[in-house]
């Protein structure tokens, strides 16, 4: 158990230091706050991680789903596969625009969109695939990008919890029409709170630029209904303080990982594909056993010596009440097993690059002693 001087090791700690701070008073002192230099520094900055691809910056990662949707046009009649075991921003954004999400199962090892269960899911209204790179591991984008290019589909990445992860040296944000991130203070680097776009397209990066900004490019020239989806600078500056910082701080992800891969016994551990650089929002692992009451056990015993852990996500977007009739029934009925399964049975462990030796072999330790329960 708990030692009494041992506080809980959180599950996520995120990182905002003097460095940050300093930024953001600068900004407030020069009085340039909102979509200035910083924005642009950080969208140029930015680029580096994408292969030098435009960057829009906007103020969530939900926006850059949504107004990425809008300026590919898509909205009412068109239909977008997503997967259900993601956070429901990525489905809300298809709703937002008036599309409609088709919930699509997921590979068992990388928690990541089948490709076999995207193909039997593209209908006659299908416009487009949105893969979520889960957890830092990178979608099969070696297999959805030829399956759309075949039905003539756009592909929007959600790679949201995958800044700088990478299939085959290609990093994710680069396969498809754009690819979408998010700065929430728990991923890998944040601005506070904040996204980016992410598009080899010019033409589509000036509609998103139009887009986030009141639809006008010159001050009171509306080209376009838009939206108020701006970045502030002083977010800017913060993200670009992290973003100096993702090397380093995804090394680091990535040997904790490997560290707990070679030492933790009871619990399976993250297979990672090949050719995939996994850069570990959430290492997270399978319970064993009974599913959700086996798995909820776990949890409440790990956080009773002092490791804290989450669930990401107990409850597939499509069983939620937002996508359920007014009584709760589904309101179309959806074979999704793995991800199913995936919801019983993950568990994410601790894994950020601030975590201490002490506290990574305390995790080990704790994580390994479960015994019975696994």
């Amino acid at each position: 158990m708990r030692g009494r001087n041992e506080e809980l090791i959180p599950a996520a700690r995120p990182v905002l230091g003097e460095a940050e701070i300093d930024a953001a008073v600068r900004v407030l002192r020069g009085g340039a706050v909102v979509q200035g230099p910083e924005v642009a520094a950080f969208e140029a900055e930015f680029a580096a991680l994408v292969d030098g691809r435009h960057c829009v910056a906007v103020n969530s990662g939900t926006s850059a789903l949504q107004l990425t949707l809008m300026a590919l046009g898509l909205g009412p009649g068109d239909e977008v596969v997503v997967p259900s075991f993601s956070f429901a921003a990525t489905a809300n954004a298809v709703r937002l625009v008036g599309a409609e999400p088709v919930f699509a199962d997921i590979e068992p090892g990388s928690f990541c969109l089948d490709p076999d269960a995207v193909a039997a899911a593209i209908g006659p209204r299908t416009a487009a695939i949105m893969p979520v790179h889960l957890y830092g591991h990178p979608a099969a984008m070696d297999r959805l990008v030829p399956l759309a290019e075949r039905h003539g589909l756009a592909i929007v990445e959600d790679a949201c919890q995958a800044h700088a992860a990478a299939l085959h040296g290609r990093p994710v944000g680069t396969f498809g029409a754009a690819g979408c991130f998010s700065f929430y203070p728990t991923k890998n680097m944040h601005s506070l709170e904040g996204g980016m776009v992410t598009t080899a397209d010019e033409g589509l990066a000036r509609t998103l630029r139009l887009l986030r900004n009141q639809g006008m490019e010159q001050r009171y020239a509306n080209e376009v209904v838009g939206a108020n989806m701006r970045l502030t600078d002083v977010a800017a500056a913060v993200g670009r303080v992290q973003l100096g910082r993702l090397p380093l701080w995804t090394e680091q992800r990535r040997a904790n990982a490997k560290l707990l891969d070679s030492r933790l016994t009871g619990l399976r551990t993250p297979p990672v594909a090949d050719g995939a650089h996994h850069v570990y929002h959430q290492y997270t692992v399978r319970v064993p056993g009974n599913g959700r009451p086996d798995r909820d056990c776990v949890q409440k015993a790990l956080a009773g010596r002092g490791v804290g852990s989450s669930v990401y996500y107990p409850t597939p977007i499509h069983r939620l009440k937002a996508y359920c009739g007014a009584g709760g029934e589904q309101l179309r009925r959806w074979e999704l097993p793995e991800t199913e399964r995936a919801a019983a049975e993950v568990l994410s462990l601790p894994v950020y690059p601030t975590l201490t030796s002490e506290e990574l072999e305390r995790i080990v330790n704790a994580a390994n002693a479960l015994g019975g329960l696994l």
